[in-house]
């Protein structure tokens, strides 16, 4: 599955976001007013609110879901490049050095705006349920965009979270596909889709090559419940697309294929937090690498499933160790 380029970079547009990581019960993700699995925008001080109403003290990593996949390419051994706002803060300086650390190129504006947070609650479930203050990363201009921020992109990422922005999502798009880059689009929460499902339905048909869903999102975008109706469904949408669900695995079609990936590993999850993004993260790498579709599926799976066995979107190096030698196959 070799895409006919000889480009090596890939590209990611999103929120520029910490996380912070509170794993609480399931009476306490009650009183937080936001639906399991799901992802609600909030003002600063309700993350605080929130926080002073529990004994356990969060894990403070920087985060956005886009980011999460470009780091993760980056230790997959990819050229990356993140665009995104951050604030003049110490959380924005965190966040431009984690992203340095980890090699990857950060495209950061910046702004007099807090940084934007996540508060994550994680149930014993392993679920991640998100209270999400947009901050300085919701002020991205779309004409602080321009085509050379997607210089030599093989691929762009976007994360669906961007339609909270939706005149930065259309100029990303339109500046993406002018650069020549294949245009990969995660659906990113079933709160998302069911927002902005009209916007959706126009971006995907005009724009994205590569879908990217989980089930719950599939179900919102296309009604479908089996897993196979919804990734023939997503499959009408795009030259590739992708179905993840979970512990069963995923689906990906493409070339009119569909191909069964199986899980990788059995041990107990921690936390969910980072899983989808770090799926994109190995099956976007082998992609441009010219994997064949199984051995991306398989990369993507591994991903998943080490940075569910921590708390975060952080792999040690241990879990890359262990993704590496899939790789090496």
């Amino acid at each position: 599955m070799k895409l006919k380029t000889d480009r090596t970079l890939i590209a990611g547009i999103g929120a520029a976001l910490i996380d912070l990581l509170l794993p609480e019960s399931e009476n306490f993700l009650k009183k937080t007013g936001v639906e399991k699995g799901g992802m609600r925008l909030v003002e600063n001080n309700v993350i605080d609110t929130v926080l002073q109403q529990s004994k356990i003290k969060p894990t403070v990593v920087p985060g956005g879901s886009a980011c999460n996949t470009i780091i993760g390419i980056s230790k997959l051994g990819g050229r990356a490049r993140f665009i995104g706002k951050c604030g003049k803060d110490e959380y924005g300086s965190f966040f431009e050095n984690d992203l340095r650390k980890n090699n990857v190129e950060p495209l950061l504006f910046k702004s007099s705006s807090p940084t934007g947070r996540v508060l994550s609650v994680v149930t014993p479930d392993a679920q991640r349920s998100l209270l999400t203050f947009l901050g300085a990363s919701s002020e991205t201009a779309a004409d602080e965009i321009s085509v050379t921020c997607f210089d030599a992109a093989a691929i762009v990422h976007i994360e669906g979270y961007l339609l909270f922005n939706k005149d930065l999502m259309m100029v990303a798009l339109n500046y993406a596909k002018k650069s020549g880059a294949l245009i990969s689009l995660d659906l990113a929460s079933f709160t998302v889709v069911e927002q902005f499902k009209d916007i959706i339905e126009e971006i995907i048909d005009n724009f994205v090559d590569i879908l990217i869903a989980n089930e719950d999102e599939a179900r919102a975008f296309t009604g479908c419940v089996e897993d196979l109706d919804a990734v023939k469904a997503l499959a009408k949408k795009a030259d590739i697309a992708v179905l993840k669900v979970g512990e069963r695995g995923s689906w990906v079609a493409s070339s009119g294929n569909i191909t069964k990936i199986e899980p990788v590993g059995s041990e107990r999850v921690v936390d969910t937090t980072g899983a989808g993004d770090l799926w994109a993260s190995g099956f976007l790498f082998g992609l441009l690498n010219g994997y064949p579709v199984e051995k991306c599926g398989k990369l993507a799976s591994a991903c998943g499933y080490e940075v569910c066995r921590v708390m975060g979107a952080d792999i040690p190096e241990k879990g890359w160790q262990t993704i590496k030698r899939i790789m090496e196959e």
